[in-house]
């Protein structure tokens, strides 16, 4: 038998022990189903997901879907449980109950989350994921997923029914507009962009207006983000590819040719007629041989029809005309340029640079480092032969050249004429 001060102790404070007994109970229970749910069922699913192909995939892992339902269980059995504890108030029990309906709730909702999150992933992994990116619309479907749970929550918590927190929405309308304006906006245009299929991640866009220059690296609700050629991420917002013009680079990459568009600057003073002589030795250039071959033909039958020394009135070769037609025959005979794509070479109206001679032509390539390469080699080789057509390039006078005519003005008259004769 027990001492009589354990036995009335015992009988004095036997509700509050049957109340600390009952909540020891409750949170072993709990600590169990937890440990249970998580070593046993959680190892048994794992253990069929492992036979699939994203059993093993740690970026799948990393959104802990399993380990947040596992989490509801423990907070289901305090909810169970707590009523059956006796002599806890009805006001505890109550409060209790609600932040385990409450927790359940959100609990849940981040679960949802984490399989939103999965989806994502997944769907990112198809080879035409980039065309079509959902990311937007599952952002939006989680921002509604966690304002119902929020709601439900509220409600849980309060313990009222969620159709009275429901019905002030409407009165709240206007504050609601405010408060996702910019949600709005950006999911409409996601939607215009999506659907006119204006923009794909890895796309080359410029936007200057924003310091945006790069590769498309990401499409979300509200933000996209581009990667400038110098590493830098530029975060711009998706409504403002709707409202303010960019230039996507897509069709290019897409077409196979990139464009060449530079000038080559002559001076004016050195267009000439060509000699019989300068066009002898030209013909010694294969691209031009067909070439002089029919002009040659042309002016002869021309000057024919005129009178026996009329220098006046007869056509000849110039060299500027030369070179325009050994530029083109050069291109079309060039490797590195795309020959069913726009191939001219045009005379440009004459300015206080220069005569442009534009090239505008395609190369066969869309890599940048090849593009240059390309483009680089023919206007090295273009500066380099102009020479044999008589013709020189413009520049402004650089300080060598001013250099030059001060040091001619400072000999004496006879050496100076010597030197101009030279």
């Amino acid at each position: 038998m027990l001492p009589d001060y354990i036995h009335n102790f015992l009988a004095q404070n036997d509700e509050s022990l049957r109340m600390g007994g009952g909540l020891i109970v409750l949170v072993l229970s709990a600590w169990i189903t937890n440990s249970v749910v998580k070593k046993l069922v959680l190892g048994l699913i794992r253990r069929g997901l492992s036979m699939t192909r994203y059993g093993n995939d740690e970026v799948l892992a990393q959104q802990r879907l399993i380990p947040r339902l596992a989490n509801v269980m423990p907070a289901l059995v305090i909810m169970a449980g707590i009523n059956l504890i006796p002599g806890l108030p009805d006001a505890l029990v109550l409060v209790v109950r609600n932040v385990c309906a409450a927790f359940v709730i959100l609990t849940l909702a981040m679960a949802v989350s984490a399989l939103l999150n999965i989806v994502i992933v997944v769907y990112g992994r198809r080879p035409d994921a980039h065309r079509k990116p959902i990311k937007g619309y599952v952002q939006l479907v989680k921002l509604v997923v966690f304002a119902i749970a929020a709601v439900l929550a509220i409600a849980a918590l309060m313990d009222r029914s969620p159709l009275i927190l429901l019905s002030g929405v409407g009165a709240l309308a206007a504050v609601l507009m405010l408060v996702f304006q910019d949600t709005l906006l950006s999911l409409v245009a996601s939607v215009q962009i999506s659907s006119g299929d204006m923009l794909r991640v890895g796309d080359w866009i410029e936007m200057p207006q924003m310091n945006a220059d790069g590769d498309v690296i990401d499409i979300a609700l509200h933000t996209v983000k581009v990667q400038n050629w110098d590493k830098t991420i530029t975060t711009l917002p998706t409504r403002k590819l709707i409202s303010e013009p960019f230039k996507n680079w897509r069709g290019m990459q897409e077409s196979g040719g990139r464009r060449i568009k530079r000038s080559l600057f002559l001076d004016q003073t050195s267009v000439r007629f060509l000699t019989a002589q300068e066009a002898v030795k030209l013909r010694r250039f294969r691209v031009l041989a067909d070439y002089l071959g029919d002009k040659e033909k042309e002016l002869a039958q021309w000057n024919g029809r005129l009178d026996e020394g009329d220098q006046y009135n007869a056509r000849r070769l110039t060299n500027l005309g030369t070179f325009r037609a050994y530029l083109q025959n050069y291109l079309r005979h060039h490797p590195g340029i795309h020959q069913n794509m726009t191939l001219l070479v045009r005379q440009m109206a004459p300015a206080s640079e220069g005569l442009p001679m534009e090239i505008y032509c395609f190369t066969n390539t869309v890599a940048w480092a090849d593009y240059e390469a390309i483009q680089a080699d023919i206007f090295d080789h273009l500066l380099a032969i102009l020479p044999e057509f008589g013709l020189r390039v413009f520049q402004s006078p650089s300080g060598a050249d001013l250099q030059q005519v001060s040091a001619s003005f400072a000999l004496p008259p006879p050496l100076r004429a010597a030197n101009e004769r030279a």
